[in-house]
């Protein structure tokens, strides 16, 4: 599995060359790629990543944009060039973020009867609405202890798996985006988290007899394809971010909405959920 660098270095025990490489080859970009991108040379992001040379704040802010270094990230390499931090990580009950949390808060509640949520990076579910909550009926009252975490319930023995009838696919789906975000993000919270799920024994889905549809739907992406009180119900999600965070804990923020991915579960939702 491909890694992001160490989630245990910190800004006191290297300088921000080192860390500016070790983005670098993490995005395996070549020191001139990152020059030309950045409008600078090869000769001064050799120098800057050595430590002949202490970039400018304005450098290291374009570097790390060009590398999609994730915000908290950058706050680390502002740090170890010797730069206050730029990106503040304000608590999402914070009246500052009164705008943000108002706004999502409306925009699940407007996607119902259709599920949604949202969840921090790591996968810590912040909001959800009436839609997530009917999938989550039945759920053991252990693994809807705060804070729920997505992965959990969706992967544990006794969360959603035993009803995902494509769980391998499924599975599988969910075990790749989390590693991606290990690629990108320095986080040993996450890594731990991925360790935990992966692990976690897979059951027996309940068998898919495709009783309720005449003949296949044709799936435009990978479908989760779930059962609820005797039904079998198919959604494609969708994720969505902020564009140019500058937040930490909006940066690090994901809406993820579940569209229905077959008439018959749009009928079953604004049936039950109107």
């Amino acid at each position: 599995m491909t890694t992001a660098p160490s989630a245990t270095t910190t800004p006191s025990d290297q300088g921000v060359g080192p860390l500016l490489r070790a983005w670098r080859e993490q995005r395996r970009v070549s020191q001139l790629e990152l020059a030309l991108r950045a409008d600078s040379s090869a000769r001064h992001i050799s120098f800057v990543e050595t430590g002949r040379s202490r970039p400018s704040e304005a450098m290291v802010l374009r570097l790390a944009e060009h590398l999609e270094v994730p915000v908290r990230d950058r706050n680390a390499l502002l740090l170890a060039a010797g730069y206050a931090p730029r990106f503040p990580e304000t608590p999402l009950d914070d009246p500052a973020l009164d705008a943000v949390r108002e706004g999502i808060e409306r925009l699940i509640q407007g996607y119902e009867p259709y599920p949604a949520l949202v969840f921090d990076a790591s996968y810590h579910v912040v909001a959800a609405n009436r839609g997530i909550m009917m999938l989550l009926d039945g759920v053991p009252e252990s693994l809807l202890r705060p804070p729920l975490n997505t992965m959990r319930l969706t992967l544990h023995p006794e969360g959603l798996a035993p009803r995902i009838l494509n769980l391998p696919q499924w599975r599988g789906h969910l075990l790749e985006q989390m590693r991606r975000q290990i690629a990108l993000r320095r986080s040993e919270q996450l890594r731990e988290l991925y360790e935990e799920v992966a692990a976690y024994p897979v059951p027996d889905p309940q068998e898919d007899t495709g009783a309720e549809q005449d003949e296949p739907v044709p799936y435009f992406a990978l479908p989760m394809r779930i059962e609820h009180e005797g039904r079998t119900l198919s959604f494609i999600s969708s994720t969505a971010t902020f564009n140019t965070p500058m937040d930490v804990t909006v940066a690090e923020l994901a809406i993820e909405t579940f569209l229905p991915a077959d008439p018959a579960t749009v009928k079953y939702l604004h049936a039950l959920l109107p």
